[in-house]
């Protein structure tokens, strides 16, 4: 009787976490993602044992240092893949600024492994890439403050990302590493475009890059030579572009066969930067179609899903994410058949790295997150909550 004349309480009933995690989730970008860390795995079978046997070490050593690393990236993907697009800001915020601080660093602490590029801290038993942690967390914090921008009395969020961007540049230009520095300004500018910036910026903007892509020409010889080697019309065979082209070509269709390709064996980074290659020699031309349309899958999956969201940093950094990802899997493959000049980056998710791949899974997990369906409500409240 109380009930009847007072009213009853209203039971909300909340769905559980992992349902309203899997209803909400795109399952294919998810899917897509898990396909392209077992190609890796499958590849780093054929890839890193001649690595391996060189070093004196087993030889599936790094086939098991990637899939206890990659494990770790997956359950990191998928944890982040449940927070909401609030905390993954309040995660991109302070990852970015721990990998800035550690990016300053890496001149005094850093080492360089030979390779002529300062880009790791080694740890004795790993070593870690900040410029790999850096990326998402750049993502998110430009994406926030362009964001950030478009309300009423809002901060200056365009000139200071503007600033954010040059003085990460500048820290990876001490590297040096040009690749990185050219995928931090691309991931702005897609970021800065879609949040209204005019044209005539962005075209002011690439002037200064192309300007300062020359003055690296004449005063870096790790950058010159790179670029030499690229616009050369002659590859030598016994570099390692001349090594992957080859691959390539003897992969034709279907590939020479499961563990009878050759490029291994002569290329230092064939499980690495040149992971491709070996996929077109083993398995051909239809390996490497698969992984250009699992890349194109969770690309264009997570930019349709975001035409939907209507909260701006959402949309913002669900796109830089989405575009930055596919972006560096686009530059690997187009270093190995020679439409762009080498980089060092790798191919995510397939390529062997510990911070590589961590890092892949940072970014997955929260591009998950913010394509996550979400109640729209009614338009006119985004209106009110603009006033």
């Amino acid at each position: 009787m109380t009930e009847m004349v007072y009213g009853s309480n209203p039971i909300r009933v909340t769905e559980p976490v992992l349902p309203r995690w899997w209803r909400t989730i795109d399952k294919w970008t998810l899917t897509s993602v898990f396909v392209l860390f077992g190609i890796g795995l499958l590849l780093g079978l054929a890839a890193s044992v001649p690595l391996a046997t060189r070093n004196g070490l087993e030889p599936f050593y790094y086939v098991q240092r990637q899939a206890f690393f990659g494990g770790i990236a997956l359950v990191v993907m998928i944890a982040i893949s449940m927070m909401s697009p609030a905390m993954v800001r309040r995660l991109g915020v302070m990852g970015f600024a721990v990998s800035l601080v550690a990016l300053m660093l890496l001149p005094v602490l850093g080492t360089d492994f030979g390779k002529g590029a300062v880009r790791w801290f080694s740890l004795g038993f790993a070593s870690v890439q900040p410029s790999e942690f850096l990326k998402p967390g750049f993502v998110i914090v430009v994406a926030w403050l362009i964001a950030s921008a478009q309300d009423l009395n809002g901060p200056p969020g365009k000139t200071i990302s503007f600033a954010l961007t040059l003085v990460v540049v500048a820290f990876l230009a001490m590297q040096p590493d040009f690749g990185q520095s050219a995928l931090i300004i691309f991931a702005w500018g897609v970021i800065y475009f879609i949040g209204g910036a005019p044209m005539t910026l962005i075209v002011v903007v690439g002037g200064i890059v192309g300007v300062a892509g020359l003055v690296f020409y004449e005063a870096s010889e790790h950058f010159a030579r790179r670029i030499d080697g690229f616009l050369s019309p002659d590859v030598d065979p016994r570099t390692q572009l001349g090594y992957a082209a080859n691959a390539i070509q003897e992969g034709g269709f279907f590939g020479v066969g499961v563990g009878e390709g050759q490029v291994k064996w002569s290329l230092p980074d064939a499980h690495t930067d040149f992971i491709i290659a070996v996929a077109a020699e083993e398995y051909g031309l239809i390996l490497v179609l698969v992984i250009l349309a699992l890349y194109g899958v969770i690309v264009v999956r997570s930019l349709g899903r975001l035409l939907a969201e209507r909260d701006p940093f959402a949309r913002l950094a669900g796109a830089g994410l989405a575009c930055i990802f596919g972006v560096q899997a686009m530059i690997n493959m187009g270093v190995a058949v020679r439409l762009l000049p080498a980089k060092g980056m790798t191919l995510p998710f397939v390529s062997y790295g510990g911070s590589s791949v961590i890092a892949a899974g940072i970014t997955m997990g929260m591009l998950l997150a913010l394509t996550r369906q979400r109640p729209r409500g009614q338009m006119s409240d985004v209106f009110r909550r603009g006033r």
